[in-house]
């Protein structure tokens, strides 16, 4: 079957075989590190515990196969928990049939929806996010991480639902920390920043190859994990000593479960699965654009709409719950060393061994160890080089970056998202709505023209060349107007003003008829308006509006054509040098 590899996704066909190692290993230590995790997020979505882990499977197979991400892990989130719960608990009771039933509904309206946005191409969206603005929403989201994680790793309750409610709370708590979970939790946390930061480097310097260093250090966390399991069973430290565990989970695979949903679910479900698919949208390619770049890689922000769509589909037929991009998910894997989406491929077939039959393995598995893991991938996303370059050369860029990363902490993913969002619009128009505008000269013996602030040029008496360099737009035409009357202001003689348009890509209805009334009232004041280096597309427009035919001035193909033309008029043999 010869045409058989062109159906496969382009990371299978050209799979890099030296990155097998690595995925295999990832996917293996992603599931026992987001074990206790997916149960968690399906009791917190009002589902059985198991669902978390039936979710884990085949969903993540199709995300793999059709996402474009190549370490972004899906499967249950706190996000799409809450939001499951929050929409389907005034309908009918947690934990019943009916329940269930319409987080299954909920998971296939909003699959559909997502996959609907893909083929529609809407996965344009996600570029309203600025690199500095992703930046600041994972590095917040990773701090978030850290502080969820916290109350396993010290074995303490905390029931605060953002940072300041945690560090609020987290003091009253420190006289009822366990001690046994504190050892644990640390040492855990110790063992795998040691192995993260400076290991490789050790065993490489005392003779290990570069690659059979770094796959000792991806079995680091394994290893914790069985030293530590060992340790609770040995001393039966959960009953006696009260360190919190993975618990019982339940064995057996589930069947497939084929169902339409009603006309009533459709009427109640239909408003909440558009926004859980809004929300997840914006959140899975954020974060697939977050790993892409810490990473150098691309993404298809289209094909992450199709993977996350397909994903929620099968998840509603197996498993019933929604999915989305895990933020802790995704920091495992990155963290275990995870190059391609073979690893979440892995990470779903050992799962599927898991529900078979291997649950019990991980019932006496501690908490802390899972809590130090996560937060030691955690702290390795937060990006404070890219804060200190934006800082360096734009610190508008920078403060969407430390805007975006608060948000997330103080309101939240979903809002620090939406946060997001807003700076990076807010951004936009400010930087359009005052666009940078220069009176450029002629650099002497040459066609060369430039700002008259930075080089010493020439320049012709009573004319005044005008450089903008943003397309026109309603939104920046008060600054153009009051840049050009400043102009005049301070050099009353001009008779000649020429907009040099090279750098206008579009001028808008608004903006032609300005330009149309600023050449009427040039034009009353004995000044003559001219236009250069104006582009085809926007020369095709203004052609047809009513600016052209009444133009005072002249239209030149270039700025140096419109000074030697000018000149002459003015009747100038010499120009005058500006050292300005």
């Amino acid at each position: 079957m010869p045409s058989l590899p062109q159906f496969l996704p382009a990371w299978i066909r050209h799979y890099p075989r030296h990155h097998l190692a690595a995925d295999l290993s990832a996917g293996i230590i992603v599931t026992i590190l987001v074990l206790p995790q997916s149960l968690a997020y399906a009791l917190l979505a009002g589902l059985p515990p198991q669902a978390g882990l039936y979710v884990a499977t085949f969903p993540v197979i199709a995300y793999a196969l059709f996402g474009s991400s190549m370490v972004q892990a899906v499967g249950p989130v706190a996000i799409t928990a809450i939001m499951t719960y929050s929409v389907l608990s005034p309908l009918v009771a947690p934990g019943t049939p009916e329940y269930a039933t319409l987080a299954a509904t909920l998971s296939l309206f909003s699959g559909l929806l997502l996959l609907a946005f893909g083929a529609l191409r809407l996965g344009f969206l996600s570029q309203l996010l600025s690199r500095p603005v992703v930046s600041g929403f994972i590095s917040g989201s990773a701090i978030l991480i850290v502080f969820s994680q916290l109350k396993h790793l010290v074995g303490i309750e905390l029931s605060a639902t953002n940072v300041w409610n945690a560090l609020v709370a987290l003091p009253e708590q420190l006289g009822h920390m366990n001690r046994w979970t504190l050892l644990i939790g640390f040492a855990s946390l110790l063992t795998l920043g040691f192995a993260r930061l400076w290991l490789q480097d050790l065993l490489v310097k005392i003779g290990l190859r570069q690659g059979s260093a770094a796959f000792l250090v991806r079995l680091i966390p394994l290893l914790v994990v069985a030293v530590a399991t060992l340790l609770v069973v040995g001393l039966d430290l959960d009953r006696q000593a009260g360190v919190a565990v993975v618990g019982s989970i339940r064995e057996g695979l589930p069947g497939i479960n084929l169902f339409l949903p009603d006309a009533q679910s459709i009427r109640l479900l239909a408003i909440p699965a558009l926004l859980m698919a809004l929300i997840g949208m914006v959140q899975n390619i954020a974060m697939a654009q977050a790993l892409a770049i810490r990473r150098q890689e691309r993404i298809n922000p289209n094909g992450e709409l199709l993977g996350l769509g397909a994903a929620n589909v099968v998840a509603a037929f197996y498993g019933g719950m929604p999915v989305g991009g895990g933020v802790s998910r995704s920091a495992v894997n990155v963290s275990a060393g995870a190059e391609t989406p073979l690893a979440s491929i892995v990470a779903a077939l050992a799962m599927l061994l898991v529900v078979a039959g291997f649950a019990p393995l991980f019932a006496r598995l501690p908490l802390a160890v899972l809590a130090s893991s996560i937060m030691v991938a955690a702290v390795s996303m937060i990006d404070l080089r890219a804060l200190k370059q934006a800082w360096n050369y734009d610190r508008a860029d920078a403060a969407a970056l430390l805007g975006t990363g608060f948000g997330v902490i103080a309101l939240g993913l979903e809002n620090g998202i939406a946060l997001g969002i807003l700076l990076s619009l807010a951004t936009l128009l400010l930087r359009a709505s005052t666009p940078h505008i220069a009176v450029i000269g002629r650099i002497p013996d040459s066609e060369h023209f430039r700002n008259v602030e930075r080089h010493g040029v020439e320049t012709i008496p009573g004319v005044l060349l005008l450089r903008i360099d943003e397309s026109l737009f309603f939104g920046n035409l008060s600054a153009v107007e009051s840049r050009l009357t400043l102009e005049l202001n301070k050099a009353p003689q001009t008779q000649d003003v020429v907009l040099i348009m090279n750098a206008v890509n579009r001028v808008d209805t608004t903006a032609m008829e300005v330009l149309n009334d600023l050449n009427r009232d040039l034009g009353g004041r004995h000044i003559r308006l001219h236009l250069a280096e104006i582009k085809g597309p926007v020369q095709d427009r203004l052609q047809r509006s009513p600016l052209w035919p009444a133009l005072s001035g002249q239209v030149f193909l270039s700025v140096n054509d419109a000074f030697e033309t000018l000149r002459q008029q003015q009747g100038q043999l010499e120009p005058e040098a500006s050292d300005a």
